[in-house]
């Protein structure tokens, strides 16, 4: 058994290389292109990753200085290539409890120490392609791309939507190979009981699913936050008058937040008194936590603070936050902090946090909300 080689699925090395350099936010060396591949589709000989990259470049890569590769046309989100890193990224803002760094998540991962964090929060990009520089650049300019920016009602103007039916099969696949190997890379950061908790939509979260299952973490459920959105119900494009009591699909009235755990250490009472990590913390002693929590939509007050297309409710989050910290103790992690609405909520319940973003105008736009969101009043 020892002398027995391994036998990869044709194409199974190309396509995890493909999908390591679709992701990445910068240009890779070899080194880590073999690693990446390695948590994707397992132990692979460093040969075949050498000889593939070499066989087919330019064709498919390209080689910059230093031994770096990159895909070539690679129109991976928020990608910005040749900056100096004192350009690129900003120093970490701290505010009470809660730091905030501008960086790539999955660089910031591979830097940090194994069990140091005790639970995640994050509200990601659901379909990566609607954060990419070009569609943010449409969403920013008013022309909307794939985002849909519905038309004002009563005066009021609604949030811009993504809409998920335009993604391609191979957009879809970017989804499963983003999530999979962040958390691969996320879990040994985490400490053994940690909760993930992930934000998704219902278009694209079995696929986010599926790819954290398949990374080693265990399913634990859904929370389903109860709130009207403007997703669906519509009658037939160019066709309202002639198909009136017609919805193409059902209106959505839940947003799906998919809840994932690190594997624990023996009993969950020993886990629980070693890492402070395995299970939720109640709202009180009579009650458990459950797994729906009524939301409104997220107040004008607070879009006003951070006008952030995705922002959540503060009288949402506090709940989320407060509950997966289940003795109260460790930090709360945001690898996709957005707004900063997450560290926010846990400054609000007193709880330590760290967030990572790598858009620089949302990170400016969370340095500066971050405080004021804390301190916002809301009804729990």
């Amino acid at each position: 058994m020892g002398n027995r080689k391994v036998r990869y699925q044709p194409g199974r090395v190309r396509d995890a290389i493909q999908q390591v350099l679709t992701i990445a936010a910068k240009p890779l060396p070899i080194k880590e292109i073999e690693e990446n591949v390695g948590r994707m589709i397992g132990p692979t000989p460093s040969s075949s990753v050498r000889s593939y990259l070499r066989l087919n470049t330019p064709e498919f890569f390209v080689r910059e200085s230093r031994g770096l590769y990159a895909l070539r046309g690679n129109a991976a989100p928020g990608i910005q290539r040749n900056l100096p890193r004192s350009e690129k990224w900003r120093a970490p803002v701290q505010f009470g409890k809660a730091i905030l760094f501008h960086a790539d998540c999955f660089d910031w991962l591979r830097q940090q120490e194994n069990n140091s964090i005790h639970a995640v929060v994050t509200d990601p990009p659901y379909g990566l392609h609607e954060y990419s520089e070009e569609q943010q650049r449409k969403l920013r300019s008013g022309r909307g791309g794939v985002w849909r920016i519905p038309p004002s009602f009563d005066g009021h103007t609604r949030a811009p939507l993504p809409r998920f039916t335009t993604l391609t099969s191979q957009q879809l696949e970017e989804i499963r190979s983003f999530f999979f190997l962040w958390a691969r890379l996320l879990t040994p950061v985490l400490v053994p009981g940690a909760q993930i908790v992930v934000a998704s939509n219902p278009l694209v979260s079995y696929i986010v699913s599926g790819a954290l299952a398949d990374a080693g973490l265990e399913r634990r459920g859904e929370i389903v936050r109860l709130t009207m959105t403007m997703r669906g119900g519509d009658r037939p494009k160019d066709a309202h008058t002639e198909f009136a009591d017609v919805s193409v699909m059902p209106r959505s009235m839940w947003e799906p937040w998919i809840v994932f755990r690190k594997p624990v250490e023996d009993r969950i009472q020993d886990n629980l008194r070693i890492w402070k990590a395995g299970g939720f913390r109640r709202p009180s002693r009579d009650r458990p936590f459950g797994d729906v929590i009524e939301s409104a939509p997220t107040r004008n007050g607070e879009r006003r603070i951070a006008p952030h297309p995705s922002l959540k409710p503060q009288a949402f989050l506090r709940q989320l936050v407060r509950a997966v910290l289940p003795l109260g103790e460790g930090v709360v992690l945001d690898t996709f902090a957005g707004a900063g609405s997450t560290l926010a909520a846990a400054e609000a319940v007193g709880y330590a946090s760290i967030g990572v973003e790598k858009d620089v105008q949302y990170f400016e736009m969370a340095s500066e909300a971050i405080p004021k969101l804390a301190s916002y009043r809301s009804e729990l």
